[in-house]
């Protein structure tokens, strides 16, 4: 009884349509079609050298620098719950903020750039506003000078509060409308990380 390709133990194929390489159970026979004239060891060989080719090329062109997998313009830090009771009061809406980083190494002028939380209540860099490389900026929720008490602050303007206490999702925007990064909290503790 003659056997089909299938029926072969350790004989690696080629799926030509998928491009994948698999292992068929059975010997090999003189029927077993081969990709070269070198009997099935030599052809377990080439079998084996295309999958490491393919495994490699994949994961070659699968990697991804690790600068590119941080966005420019990240969140990584969020008071949402600032101390004492929510009186309102400016001073208690300017101790909720959030900042963001620029983790590149050169500048990037924000004007245009958008921070929301899930409710769509939106913060704009409306002018010309330059993170320079490594450095961050914190977007208070209340009002104030933009640039006071130093460069580094910038004002929503508010008149109540943005971040919900008991959880939210705070998500940075590209001038294009593009989501950069975004941060989820629960309803424990009151800043988180990201």
């Amino acid at each position: 009884m003659m056997s089909r390709r299938g029926d072969h133990p350790d004989h690696h194929r080629l799926d030509a349509q998928s491009g994948s390489v698999g292992v068929a159970q059975g010997r090999a026979s003189p029927e077993t079609p081969t990709i070269s004239k070198g009997g099935p060891v030599k052809n377990r060989l080439i079998g084996l050298a295309v999958a490491t080719a393919i495994a490699v090329g994949v994961s070659l062109t699968g990697a991804v620098p690790a600068q590119a997998a941080t966005p420019a313009i990240q969140i990584t830090k969020i008071y949402y719950n600032s101390p004492g009771t929510d009186t309102g009061s400016n001073a208690s809406l300017n101790a909720e903020w959030v900042r963001l980083t620029n983790t590149r190494t050169y500048t990037i002028n924000l004007k245009g750039w958008t921070l929301r939380d899930k409710s769509s209540h939106i913060y704009t860099f409306t002018s010309n506003y330059y993170l320079g490389a490594g450095t961050r900026t914190y977007v208070h929720t209340g009002k104030g000078v933009n640039g006071y008490p130093d460069v580094q602050h910038r004002y929503w303007r508010s008149a109540w509060y943005v971040w919900n206490n008991a959880g939210d999702t705070a998500s940075v925007r590209n001038p294009a409308g593009t989501l950069i990064d975004s941060c989820t909290w629960g309803s424990s503790g009151s800043y988180t990380y990201c």
